[in-house]
């Protein structure tokens, strides 16, 4: 699989996209609302009989460059809940291997036509297992289904973000080293980068970023048009150099790694408020904007505990301050002593003269989607031409924690059916490049 820089462009008209390009390759297609994955065949049963699905994909979404129709969806580590001991997790299929998965628009359904199972630089097969103590351990014990104590894995992977290269390969980014990985067409390890230097190649991301908070690591991942440099945003506020010295901070990392030499650069994104969720993926508009999904974790149209907060904006890296430490310290750069975390809010930064990207709202899923956007994890988001978005979900492979040290089925509160992946597609009313 490899690809060339097509000049492409996306008329949108009566709800119908009609792509465009100077050796007329690329059909038009027609793309619904929304498009739901279809079939998914059984993964697991949990023992009390629930039943996970081979769904999880749509932490992230990418579109085909040469095909409209085809978008690459990734999954996490797989199904997991709550286990009776303190900090134990149950992962519902201990063998599970992160994929990405390439699935065609047909009407209104995704239909899986490959899956790229992601390997080693040996070629042996990723679990989503946690890592070993030094190498992106978040604290957790991994059980199986039948409470068998499973080892840390230092090729364990939690995907989270995923970007696509005009030479077909991928890079995935997770939330335990956080990782970033690069693949290459047929999901084998090209070379592995983290804050300590573990990985296939050696090169490394800055130290402070091994203060992720546990299982809010680098959650999306981006590639510039240009393909030269690599964008990841973190999930929510770093716990550095702890969680309580950082309660209430809405700062999160947005990091850039120049592809050819390794080069990064930090800096700062404003969370609208300290109790969300976080940032759950990232798109690249141009080398210096990008759109960001800020949400909260409840579902939409819950008659009890409605979600409140799902948004896309826009922001920009130009004027931004570059806080990255020469020194490449555990903490990072200090201001008069802080963490950047520390400063918490748009004072705090301004104080100690750090000017954060510049943000504006493009979307409110709850709102501009209809008749509701059911979902509690919006996780994925393309830029398909100038103005229309694909956002996908996570399912989480149709169940969740039962708080009863197991898994219960998905069920959306406001269809009351099971949670499957789906691709949103939302025209804007102004073009965004």
């Amino acid at each position: 699989m490899r690809f060339t820089h097509l000049p492409l462009s996306f008329v949108i008209a009566a709800g119908v996209a009609v792509t465009a390009c100077e050796d007329h390759r690329l059909p038009a297609i027609a793309y619904p609302t929304f498009a739901e994955a279809s079939n998914p065949k059984v993964l697991a049963t949990a023992p009390n009989g629930t039943v996970i699905y081979n769904g999880g994909f749509g932490s992230a979404v990418v579109a085909d460059p040469l095909d409209p129709a085809v978008f690459y969806l990734l999954t996490d580590r797989g199904p997991n809940a709550a286990g009776s001991a303190a900090n134990s997790i149950i992962f519902g299929k201990a063998d599970f291997t992160p994929q990405v998965g390439k699935f065609r628009v047909v009407g209104n359904q995704l239909v899986l036509e490959q899956t790229i199972l992601l390997k080693n630089a040996a070629g042996q097969l990723l679990t989503g297992l946690p890592n070993p103590i030094g190498q992106g351990n978040t604290g957790e014990i991994a059980l199986d289904l039948n409470g068998k104590t499973i080892a840390p894995n230092a090729d364990g992977l939690d995907s989270e973000g995923l970007a696509l290269a005009s030479d077909g390969t991928f890079w995935v980014s997770d939330e335990y080293g956080p990782h970033i990985v690069h693949f290459d067409a047929s999901g084998n390890t090209i070379e592995r980068i983290n804050p300590f230097g573990t990985g296939t190649g050696g090169r490394i991301l800055p130290k402070v970023l091994a203060r992720r908070r546990p299982n809010r690591g680098m959650e999306g991942l981006t590639i510039t048009p240009d393909g030269k440099t690599l964008v990841g945003l973190m999930q929510s506020p770093m716990y550095n150099p702890s969680s309580a010295a950082v309660s209430g901070s809405t700062v999160i990392r947005v990091v850039t790694f120049d592809i050819a030499s390794g080069v990064t650069k930090q800096y700062v994104y404003l969370m609208e408020n300290a109790s969300l969720t976080g940032c759950s993926e990232i798109a690249a508009i141009t080398a210096t904007t990008f759109l960001a999904i800020e949400r909260d974790g409840d579902y939409g149209g819950n008659p009890v505990k409605p979600s409140t907060f799902k948004r896309v904006y826009k922001f920009d890296l130009a004027g931004a301050t570059d806080i990255s430490d020469p020194a490449n310290s555990d903490s990072g750069k200090l201001y008069n002593g802080l963490t950047v975390e520390q400063l918490k809010d748009k004072a705090g930064l301004q104080n100690a003269g750090v000017v954060p990207v510049a943000k504006t709202l493009v979307l409110n899923l709850l709102t501009d989607i209809s008749p509701v956007y059911p979902h509690d994890k919006a996780e994925g988001i393309s830029l398909i031409g100038s103005n229309r978005l694909a956002i996908s979900n996570d399912d989480d492979f149709g169940v969740v924690d039962n708080g009863q040290n197991g898994f219960a089925a998905k069920v959306l509160p406001a269809t009351g059916q099971v949670d499957r992946n789906r691709i949103y597609f939302v025209t804007l009313p102004t073009a965004l490049r």
